[in-house]
Order: structure tokens, then C-alpha cells, then sequence
């Protein structure tokens, strides 16, 4: 019997892989560090385990008890925390089960930002001028001119940014920063009115495996975060880049690149790397790049040929809850709720809801209220970045 551990059920991602695999008759264990998450009311899964926070040390102590005690093919991370607690025991863990992912450096090149744009500069990949600074000195004589984007070096979900306008915002934001980060960097801003992300899988010789390139049609929030609505395209330029980068970092397993046109020459910038599952995971899934099951293939010794060829202009959205808050925060109520009520579209899907699986969508709809009554989820879901001019 063929069984797979998922972590992280609270995220999108997690219920699309939940999905993926469970379709196909692959027993799915799911687990969390709380018990009310939108992938643990998915019909798909086989079975739901609590376990501790997992940036505690009783964490690895209840996964590696977990793994002794059953059979499980794969462990599939899907956040930053369980991700990085793969990479860094991927020894140990294989002695239990099968995994594809990169070394614990590698994963922290892509999960520090100040280390992606240095190798990504390394390997002629074009970023916005970046410097790093770890104090409110090096700050505030930063070279970078106005406006710039002030960007932690390890975060996500856009929280902790801030876009700068004048030296009159950057020394308001000066004594605060850095208590809750303690690395920023500074960052020219890229115009842009388009955003591409590109997906990647690659086995574990470093052979590309699948690519998927998107593009963001709206974001929460509004001025660069999660996307909300996108789109699958086929840019050629853009998965050029992400592959040189990801090849040159010997790169294992999957991954996602954000890339911004820049308005003034019309390259892409790299933003940043995502060393782990993404949250647009449905897109790809529903154009016809089944990243999870192709990544289960690979665990099992499958012989897998490169996925490139899908369908162009299918469209996924977050609507619970991500779509939402986008339209609260709306400057245009008016115009922007004749967007928002598009639900009815042949070429798109969601990221949660679905006729065929519909209790994930409780899951999220409770989890929206935990969000509000707690104010440390609360600050989680709001606290995206802020405009200082």
C-alpha cells in the first residue's frame, strides 16, 4: 500500500497535492500543528495527524518516531519551516522513506534573498541593484536611489516589506525594521505591470522533469504579494533564466521563481525563489502539469519524461481567502466588484473550492474566522508590507 506523509495542511498547496495524489488511489496522511485547516476536510485523505510547531524541537522528534512506525513512501514539505527541516535531516529521513529535495544550503540560497541575488547576479541572471544592510547606519546611507523597496532577507507573503519614497519615510521605518528582522535589503523598484512565475521540478540528478510559467492578474496585496488570480502562458525568456539559475544550483526537486518585466527595458528581473511547493499550485495542476503526482514518479523510480507542453489561458483563483481580501482593500469598490464577481469562467479553477471536494471550502471559511477572533493570526494574514511616502 502505497502511502505519502504531506505537512503543512493549512496551506493551498497542500491541498492540491492531497488532491493530486488522492484522485489517483495514493493514500494521503496529512498533517498540521492545528487541526482546523482547509486540507483536513478534503474526502482525499487517507488520514490527519497533529503534530508540534515545527521549529520545535519536538517536531523532529514526532516526525522521526512517525517514520519508524510506518511505512511511508514520501514525505512531501510544503512550507519554508518544513521544508528547511527536510533539507537539513534529508540524511537521516531517507534511512525512513524517500525524498527529493536539495541539500540544506542550496534551500537556504533560495530562502535567503540577500544569497539568491548573489549567485543569481553570479550566473548572469538580471535582479533590481540590491544591497544589504543589518542596522539603521547602513541603512539610512544606502546608495540605492528613491523610490526603493525594503525587502527582509528571510520572509514571505510580502510581510516586512515596505516601499520608500523620500529620506523622510526611510528614517521613519529606520528604528523599527530591524526588531523583527535582522537582515533587510534595499532594493531599487522595478515598474512593472507584469509578473511571470515559473515552476520547476527536477529529479534528483538535477534533470528537468517538468516547467510551468504563469502570470499574476492580481495580487494581495495589490503593490506585490501572493497571487490572488493567474494565468498559464508560455514565456520562453523567462524559463530560460529561471533554468539557468536553478541548473548552476544543481537544484533538486521542485521550486518557483518570481520574475518582474521591467517597464524601462523590458527584462526580467528576478524577484526572489521560492525552494518549495507554491501556493498557485492549482494553475499548473489544472492547465496539465501535475507537479505532485510527477514528483511522487520520481520517488517511486518511475522513468518520467519532461512535462513543457500545456494549456494556454486557463485561469486559478484564491478566493477564500486571498481574492477576498484583495477586494477589501479596494480603492474602487465599484470597478473592482465587477471583477470579483467573474466566478463563472470554462477556463478557470480555484485554488480550494471545488464541486468535487467541496468541505476544503468549510475548512477555509473556518480557518477565515480564526483569523479574525486571534490577533497573532490576525497580524499573520494582514501585515503584508506597507507604502511610506
Amino acid at each position: 500500500m502505497s502511502l505519502v506523509l504531506v505537512l503543512d495542511g493549512r496551506s493551498r498547496a497542500a491541498l492540491q497535492i492531497v488532491r493530486s495524489l488522492g484522485e489517483k488511489g495514493i493514500k494521503v496522511i496529512i498533517g498540521n500543528d492545528y487541526w482546523i485547516c482547509s486540507s483536513f476536510f478534503s474526502k482525499y485523505v487517507y488520514r490527519r495527524i497533529l503534530y508540534p510547531d515545527p521549529k520545535s524541537i519536538k517536531f523532529k522528534k514526532f516526525i522521526f518516531s512517525f517514520l519508524k512506525n510506518n511505512k511511508i513512501d514520501t514525505i512531501i514539505p510544503v512550507r519554508d519551516d518544513t521544508t528547511i527541516f527536510c533539507a537539513k535531516y534529508k540524511k537521516e529521513l531517507s534511512k525512513f522513506t524517500n525524498l527529493i529535495i536539495s541539500d540544506y544550503e542550496t534551500i537556504m540560497i533560495g530562502r535567503d534573498k540577500s544569497k539568491t541575488v548573489i549567485e543569481a547576479e553570479k550566473y548572469g541572471v538580471p535582479c533590481p541593484k540590491t544591497t544589504t544592510v543589518k542596522s539603521k547606519k547602513e541603512l539610512l546611507n544606502t546608495n540605492i536611489p528613491f523610490p526603493l523597496v525594503l525587502k527582509p532577507a528571510i520572509s514571505s507573503g510580502s510581510r516586512g516589506i515596505y516601499i520608500i519614497y523620500n529620506h523622510i519615510a526611510l528614517r521613519g521605518v529606520a528604528d523599527k525594521i530591524f526588531k523583527e528582522y535582522d537582515k533587510y535589503l534595499v532594493q531599487e523598484f522595478i515598474p512593472s505591470k507584469k509578473t511571470v512565475g515559473v515552476n520547476v521540478l527536477f529529479d534528483d540528478q538535477n534533470n528537468l522533469k517538468a516547467i510551468f510559467t504563469y502570470t499574476r492578474l492580481r495580487e494581495y496585496p495589490r503593490y506585490g504579494g501572493p497571487s490572488v488570480l493567474r494565468e498559464s502562458t508560455h514565456d520562453e525568456e523567462v524559463k530560460k533564466l529561471a533554468l539557468r539559475l536553478f541548473k548552476k544550483l544543481r537544484w533538486k526537486g521542485v521550486a518557483m521563481a518570481e520574475f518582474k518585466i521591467d517597464e524601462r527595458d523590458n527584462v526580467p528581473k528576478l524577484m526572489e525563489i521560492n525552494p518549495r511547493f507554491w501556493g498557485s499550485l492549482a494553475l499548473p495542476i489544472y492547465a496539465g502539469v501535475d507537479f505532485p503526482f510527477l514528483l511522487y514518479q520520481l520517488v517511486k523510480g518511475k522513468d518520467v519524461k519532461k512535462v513543457d507542453t500545456y494549456k494556454i489561458g486557463v485561469k486559478a483563483r484564491w478566493l477564500l481567502l486571498g481574492d477576498l481580501l484583495w477586494l477589501i482593500k479596494s480603492k474602487n469598490i465599484t470597478k473592482d466588484f465587477k471583477e470579483f464577481i467573474k466566478i463563472f469562467d470554462k477556463k478557470q479553477t480555484y485554488d480550494i473550492i471545488s464541486i468535487f471536494d467541496p468541505l476544503p471550502s468549510i475548512g477555509a471559511i473556518l480557518e477565515g474566522f480564526q483569523f479574525i477572533f486571534n490577533p497573532e493570526k490576525r497580524k499573520h494574514a494582514f501585515k503584508r508590507g506597507a507604502i511610506s511616502n
